[in-house]
């Protein structure tokens, strides 16, 4: 990020840190803010063990003003090695309790409002999932899982991710998105939002994957006018591990993922993207 020294506060957004790579720990224990009133927006994916989870959020909650937090799918593995063994939506409940011990908000918690450059301006994390309804149209999801599994892109979730209590993830998906719904409705005063979550809103930013096979677990096309009907100053999501500006409606959407190192070392954008105030978007289309 810049070195450029700022006392009026910046909001920044990252995602997808995955510090269980020792090249990504390293970076996020470089990352400082350049004003003492910055916010930081993660948008999930900081790691799969929660020992690197509460690492990794408590290490950015020392240096940033206020950090908030919505989970990628990795954080809601549950994996052999993980000193917690909980499963599906009690995973996800431990996770928001471990950020509450810390000071980092979550999808759970009142949406706070940025007051700095930019604003005023609703920050609403979101945590939704994904239903498969971005698969191709006109494809059971039974043919779109099994196209999946004969390119051999199927998705780690399939083995990890638990929906407990859920039937399945689609339905999981479902219960988080009439919650969500309802609590953004609530919030229909006028003020601009900036809608953060780690899967995208919308199909547009799936056209550039290079297995269109992965698109089924990046979303669900429920929310494709979220970021107009919730009066989306700005949307903030990552997951893709293609880092970028575009636009739809008028709507800035940035992608914020660092990645894998085999994919950050590649590429010269900063690490931390400016959520507001809003700047020339780099590597926009």
């Amino acid at each position: 990020m810049s070195n450029v020294e700022r006392t009026d506060g910046r909001l920044w957004g990252v995602s997808d840190l995955h510090v269980a790579y020792p090249d990504n720990r390293e970076i996020l224990e470089g990352v400082r803010p350049a004003s003492d009133a910055d916010w930081l927006l993660v948008a999930g994916d900081v790691g799969e063990l929660t020992p690197h989870i509460e690492w990794a959020l408590t290490r950015l909650k020392e240096r940033f003003a206020t950090v908030v937090w919505v989970p990628g799918n990795h954080e809601l593995w549950t994996l052999a090695d993980d000193p917690v063994q909980l499963r599906g939506d009690l995973r996800y409940k431990y996770l928001v309790d471990m950020c509450r011990r810390i000071g980092v908000l979550t999808p759970e918690d009142p949406y706070p409002v940025w007051h700095g450059p930019g604003g005023p301006a609703r920050i609403a994390p979101l945590f939704l999932l994904y239903d498969y309804s971005f698969r191709p149209p006109g494809l059971s999801q039974q043919a779109a899982l099994a196209w999946a599994e004969e390119a051999g892109i199927v998705c780690t979730d399939e083995f990890f991710l638990h929906p407990d209590p859920y039937p399945s993830r689609q339905d999981w998906c479902a219960a988080r998105l009439a919650l969500t719904e309802q609590r953004l409705s609530a919030h229909q005063d006028g003020l601009p939002t900036v809608l953060v979550n780690h899967f995208p809103l919308t199909r547009d930013p799936l056209k550039v994957l290079h297995h269109q096979e992965f698109a089924q677990w990046c979303g669900t096309t429920r929310t494709h006018d979220w970021h107009r009907r919730f009066n989306a100053s700005v949307v903030v999501y990552g997951h893709l591990h293609i880092p970028r500006t575009t636009w739809a409606d008028g709507v800035r959407f940035e992608e914020v993922s660092l990645g894998y190192p085999r994919e950050w070392k590649q590429r010269p954008r900063p690490l931390l993207q400016s959520i507001l105030p809003a700047e020339e978007p780099l590597g926009s289309s």
